[in-house]
């Protein structure tokens, strides 16, 4: 039987593979990067505060999985993965591919502004933390979270052309 703990975790699988894929834009990146957080977390279980939310928890351990995974990297060179293709994806109507553009257009705005904005922006906007809970995954003030959202939102329209 599942405790709290471990439902909590399986729980929070699909926020933690967004959080990722917002970092490392590749799909088995993030497989890896989700599944380095899980095995740090069921390690680290008895560090958790039960009177804490587990997610945001967890975004610092997914955050500090990648910034050591960064580092290797850096130390490794410039990998090329030749499979690497677009997907194709199959629309239907007009309203789809308008949704699906818009989506792109975000997603390439979003990928375009630098990483403190955007980080803040994914906690906030996307997966809903408070801005209390960002500046603790993200380790820094929350006044720096508020500024970055704004600096970030406002960077964010003019890449995508709303006034």
């Amino acid at each position: 039987m599942a405790d709290a703990f471990e439902t909590g975790l399986i729980e929070a699988l699909p926020v933690l593979r967004r959080y990722a894929l917002s970092m490392c834009r590749k799909p088995d990146i993030a497989d890896d990067l989700v599944q380095t957080t899980v095995e740090r977390a069921i390690a680290a279980r008895t560090r958790f505060d039960p009177s804490m939310r587990l997610e945001p928890w967890l975004f610092r351990i997914l955050r500090n999985a990648w910034i050591d995974s960064a580092r290797r990297s850096g130390t490794r060179g410039v990998e090329i993965d030749i499979t690497d293709a677009p997907e194709a994806a199959v629309h239907d109507g007009a309203r789809a591919t308008e949704a699906a553009l818009m989506l792109r257009q975000t997603q390439a705005a979003l990928a375009m502004l630098p990483a403190e904005q955007r980080e803040v922006i994914v906690l906030v906007c996307i997966e809903g933390l408070s801005y209390a809970e960002a500046a603790e995954v993200l380790e820094i003030p929350r006044g720096t979270v508020m500024s970055r959202l704004a600096r970030g939102r406002v960077a964010l329209a003019e890449k995508m052309g709303i006034e």
